[in-house]
């Protein structure tokens, strides 16, 4: 009960102060379709989430719906070794994340020129804890996409006109 209370209390104060959850930035066209990425792309399916959690945009299949198409131009992972020591064994890589896009209309207008966003992350290794590092690649990728996705939608969010 006093967990309760203190939760409700907490709240109100954040309520009042303006304090709001983030929402999906407010798009000024309604209807996108997604052209030029890979088959079951994750980042493809990560943009389509958030687009359609936007309150007046959808993706859409096909050109003839869409107001506007995000053209994926690159979209590329690597890793390279950034460390290793006097024997040559890897102690740190670095992973690399990279994402090309265009925005533009049907008709060809371009509303966002050919943009590039990319993203590192250095990583420590052993050989001794193979396997947990592969997993810890994994969830740096994992990172490293949501925060292109949220700066493709600021982006995206930016567009004033057709």
């Amino acid at each position: 009960m006093i967990a309760r209370r203190a939760f409700l209390l907490a709240s109100l104060a954040l309520g009042g102060c303006g304090f709001a959850l983030r929402r999906a930035p407010e798009l000024q066209f309604r209807t996108l379709q997604l052209v030029g990425f890979k088959p079951h792309s994750p980042l493809a399916d990560e943009l389509r989430l958030n687009i359609n959690a936007s309150e007046n945009t959808k993706v859409v299949d096909s050109a003839a719906e869409a107001e506007v198409l995000l053209e994926a131009l690159a979209d590329s992972r690597d890793k390279g070794v950034a460390a290793s020591n006097a024997t040559g064994q890897v102690l740190e890589f670095t992973v690399r994340s990279r994402f090309k896009f265009r925005l533009r209309t049907p008709a060809g207008k371009e509303l966002i020129a050919p943009t590039e966003i990319a993203l590192n992350r250095d990583m420590s290794y052993s050989e001794n804890v193979a396997l947990a590092k592969e997993q810890e690649e994994a969830l740096l990728y994992r990172g490293m996409q949501t925060d292109i996705v949220s700066q493709v939608m600021r982006r995206l969010a930016a567009v004033k006109s057709l």
